[in-house]
């Protein structure tokens, strides 16, 4: 092997003085580079490998800052088209490897972690339940705190997943590789296995020929169930209640499982035309059989192993009669119970698949028996067969596979996951405005005001009565919503209130866009009236607050709802719970960084506040994205820094794009994710965290100071500068990102060219893509910077503040990450794009100027010297990965250069698209 080929991907060599523990890390990397750069010289030819590591060393030389970045960008700029497909591919796959390398590396650290006897990490159960140990806590706060508790995370299908699942295939099997490496019995073998792999990669296309369908969205998200949430999610419960019961045993702690998921995946209709009540019925009918599945196969291994004969073992007569209610007549089972009892088990779980699915998701029973008609039966009957082994000492036998089958079915009974449906309340007002007009209430709803809006809905929900019949003569919107709204209701009845359990909705502002959805609700059955003529419904109407300015109003907005007696019966019919959804994206999309996290902030107060007077459990539901600018960072520190009172056992969060697959990929890597969550709701639940003590109102009163003068200096550029939109639009790739096929919803809600037309996936996306990142920061260094306004005695308030308030330490560390990813000088080059010379500089000296004024700000506050200092492990990474952004970056700006100056060529389009998987994948997270 010549010493060329090593140095082509000689990615150890990124940080050749980085701590001795890093040395299995470098050593990872370097030994996948090798591998793809002799797959590179024998599939692309000598020529593309020398200008791969000319630019190699190039993009090193730039970052030790030996050399400016016009050499590499002239080269590249003068590639063909084709030679410049082969290096983005090149070097995109660089980073892909690069980051499988790293993951390996975090676990490899986390087991040497746990074998040296190191104290507990944080964000484990073990780390938390330490805590609380040390906290003394009174059983019955305990009790009153965790009563319902949930931790649910919501798989959402928002596209910013621009990896093809044939791609994710073989990077799992060259992370086992990877993982193996040190144990494989014949390296030769090993190495060869390793060739073939990363060869399969290269000749793999990272794109995808034809957009997502809804269809495929909802059977990728439900592949994360046999990759890990099956076995990941009942042993979490199964832990948090042992744990419990070993502090409280005489207490009875959470009844019902505190972890379960959730999905939006063919319910979230805000802007996407394809779900509609087919999509409905897929996606609930595809969890159903995926969660059946994976009884039926479990009961199948289950009989297969519990083969104890009644001639050596005495059963229970409750299993006997489970065994002979099982009508299994053959000779060769005759002596054995438990196979009996659980064949007839198999018999009635495949006879509940017939009877919601039409089909047996396994193999078909030869004898039918009734089925279940709820999951609870089934948990009984695997509770007779837990029973009888216990009786004869096979214990083990018990805690193991059957264990695993009993908890998984309470977790996910028939259904899977609870299907969110969420919708627009402008939508709403326009179909419910042409069912009252054609019932002959109201011939002009939207003319109304709230007050007559909130009477007349209030009357309708009064009302036993529809508004319409089924062969109303509608038009195309409001039949397509009822008729979704029907095929809601039908999965409802099929497989339980737990199948759609929430309906969300989008730009709630009023009580009356409550009102309408419970009306339309009440239309296809899912709110009926009791005996005494009150509504009740076994879905949880859900408000999203999103632009700042409902979230400020979020408070006043719940208490007006909750001050309606007939919309208080319904959340009392649900054991007085209120759900609401905070929107993180849109927020700061209208008001900036800090201007958004501090809405949430205050609007969480507010909305504990207004909980706790009305006597009624708040539940807040995050809507976080992958990145800082849409919510997104770890999710730890993020749950721990919420405000007081604000978790109380209570918390749902929206996974989605590129985040699902780092976090749910495999097991290890569910199990350290989900566990967080429930730590950090455990910690925020029974323990004060706040730390502002006597002086909240004080530091709010300033916070409410710097979120002003925040927003403001945002507002000034992104919303009042003439000629920003056009700025964004030539600047960064959103054009392109549109014709990218990540997903089956639209980049935007409406037709439009204004900013507010944009959804904030895209925004933040397009942001990353020329590592500008303004989402995360634009606007905080001028607020603080001008608050202190050169007081050493400001400054050292807002220091003292970052040490001990979560809230304000995770809004910096945030902050942090994102500039620590920013990088001006390449995004000067796409703003090089902006064919406006005045406007291109008028823009970019504003966003340097800030940038400038941020970090040096923010180093101040920290008392850093420099960017990452309290994320060793990010600035590793970024070490390992970034020098191999810098030719995609080059060539990403050039080959938009080339589409926008007129060159149509389908392979100049497809090199965009790889750059922006290409620098998706380096950054790891993209919208």
């Amino acid at each position: 092997m010549s010493e060329a080929t090593v140095d082509v991907a000689d990615l150890g060599r990124t940080d050749p003085d980085g701590p001795e523990d890093e040395a299995p890390l470098r050593e990872d990397i370097r030994l996948l580079g090798r591998v793809l750069g002799e797959v590179v010289r024998e599939q692309a030819g000598e020529e593309v490998f020398d200008v791969v590591e000319a630019a190699r060393v190039e993009a090193f030389r730039i970052r030790r800052s030996e050399v400016g970045r016009g050499g590499l960008a002239e080269t590249l700029a003068g590639l063909d088209v084709r030679s410049a497909n082969h290096v983005i591919r090149a070097f995109s796959h660089f980073s892909l490897l690069a980051n499988l390398a790293e993951d390996v590396h975090h676990e490899r650290r986390r087991r040497h972690h746990r074998r040296e006897g190191s104290p507990p990490q944080k964000g484990t159960l073990a780390a938390s339940f330490q805590l609380l140990d040390a906290a003394g806590l009174d059983v019955a706060d305990v009790q009153r705190e965790l009563a319902g508790a949930q931790v649910v995370p919501v798989v959402t299908a928002h596209p910013t997943e621009v990896r093809r699942r044939t791609v994710s295939q073989v990077q799992r099997q060259v992370t086992e590789l990877i993982r193996t490496r040190e144990t494989a019995p014949d390296e030769a073998q090993w190495s060869a296995h390793l060739w073939r792999e990363v060869l399969t990669l290269w000749q793999t296309a990272l794109l995808r020929l034809s957009r997502l369908r809804l269809e495929d969205e909802i059977d990728e998200a439900l592949r994360y169930y046999d990759l890990s949430l099956f076995a990941v999610v009942p042993a979490i419960n199964a832990d948090l209640r042992a744990a419990l019961h070993e502090r409280w045993p005489d207490a009875d702690l959470l009844p019902t499982p505190m972890l379960r998921t959730g999905s939006w995946i063919g319910g979230d209709r805000d802007g996407n035309p394809f779900v509609t009540a087919t999509a409905v019925r897929r996606a609930t009918t595809r969890a159903a059989e995926t969660a059946l599945g994976h009884h039926l196969a479990e009961l199948v291994c289950l009989a297969d192993e519990l083969s104890m004969s009644e001639r050596l073992v005495t059963p229970t007569a409750e299993l006997e009669a489970l065994a002979d209610a099982a009508l299994d007549e053959s000779p060769f089972r005759a002596d054995e119970p438990y196979r009996r009892a659980l064949r007839g088990i198999y018999r009635r779980l495949a006879a509940t698949a017939e009877r919601v699915l039409g089909h047996v998701p396994g193999p078909l029973p030869d004898v039918e028996l009734e089925p279940y008609d709820e999951p609870a039966q089934l948990i009984a009957d695997l509770d007779v067969v837990d029973a009888s082994l216990r009786t004869h000492g096979a214990g083990a036998l018990a805690d193991d596979r059957l264990r695993r089958l009993r908890d998984a079915v309470e977790v996910f009974g028939f259904h899977l996951s609870g299907l969110d449906m969420r919708q627009n309340s402008s939508v709403h007002e326009e179909v419910l405005a042409e069912l009252l007009a054609w019932a002959g209430v109201c011939a002009d709803y939207t003319a109304l005001d709230e007050t007559a809006r909130s009477e007349l809905l209030l009357g309708e929900l009064r009302l036993r009565r529809p508004l319409v019949r089924a062969d109303a003569e509608l038009s195309e919107l409001a039949r397509g919503e009822l008729d979704l709204l029907v095929a809601a209701a039908d999965q409802v009845r099929l497989l339980g209130a737990r199948a759609i359990p929430n309906y969300v909705i989008s730009m709630c502002e009023s009580v009356s866009d409550v009102l309408e959805v419970a009306v339309l609700l009440k239309e296809v059955g899912l709110v009926t009236l009791d005996d005494e003529g009150l509504p009740a419904s076994p879905i949880m109407i859900a408000p999203l607050f999103e632009t700042i300015g409902d979230l400020q109003g979020g408070g006043e907005t719940l208490a007006a709802m909750l001050a309606e007696p007939l919309y208080r019966s319904m959340v009392d019919g649900r054991g007085g719970t209120q759900e609401v959804m905070l929107g993180y994206s849109d927020s700061n999309k209208d008001g900036g960084y800090l201007a958004a996290n501090w809405a949430l902030y205050r609007a969480e107060l507010a909305l504990v506040e207004v909980a706790r007077e009305a006597g009624v459990k708040l539940r807040l539901f995050h809507g976080r994205g992958g990145t800082v600018g849409r919510g997104g960072g770890p999710s730890y520190e993020a749950i721990r820094a919420q405000p007081p009172g604000s978790v109380a056992g209570q918390l749902r969060i929206t996974e989605q794009g590129e985040v699902i697959a780092a976090k749910y990929a495999e097991p290890h890597l569910a199990r350290r994710n989900l566990e967080a969550l429930v730590a950090a709701t455990l910690e925020s639940s029974l323990l004060s965290l706040e730390g502002l003590d006597g002086d909240a109102e004080e530091v709010y009163a300033l916070f409410d100071d710097l979120a002003a003068r925040a927003q403001a200096a945002y507002r000034a550029l992104v919303h009042d500068t003439p000629g920003f939109v056009e700025w964004f639009r030539a600047a960064t790739p959103i054009r392109e990102l549109a014709e990218l096929n990540i997903g089956s919803r639209p980049p935007s809600r409406k037709a439009g060219d204004k900013i507010a037309d944009l959804r904030a996936i895209p925004w933040v996306f397009s942001w990353s893509q020329a590592r500008i990142m303004l989402p995360g920061w634009f606007g905080t260094g001028t607020a603080l910077e001008s608050w202190i306004d050169g007081s050493p005695e400001r400054l050292a308030k807002l220091q003292e503040l970052h040490g001990r308030w979560p809230f304000f330490r995770t809004v910096l560390s945030n902050m942090g990450m994102v500039l620590a990813k920013t990088d001006l000088e390449l995004a000067a080059r796409y703003a090089s794009l902006v064919p406006d010379e005045e406007l291109r500089h008028r823009v970019f000296d504003v966003i340097t100027a800030e940038h400038e004024r941020t970090v040096a700000v923010l180093l101040a506050i920290t008392g850093d010297d420099h960017l990452l200092a309290d994320n060793p492990s990010l600035a590793r990474s970024i070490r390992n990965r970034f020098p191999y952004l810098e030719p995609l970056h080059h060539l990403q700006v050039e080959m938009l250069r080339r589409r926008r100056e007129g060159d149509d060529d389908e392979l100049v389009r497809r090199c965009i698209q790889l750059t922006i998987n290409g620098v998706a994948t380096a950054l790891r997270n993209s919208g």
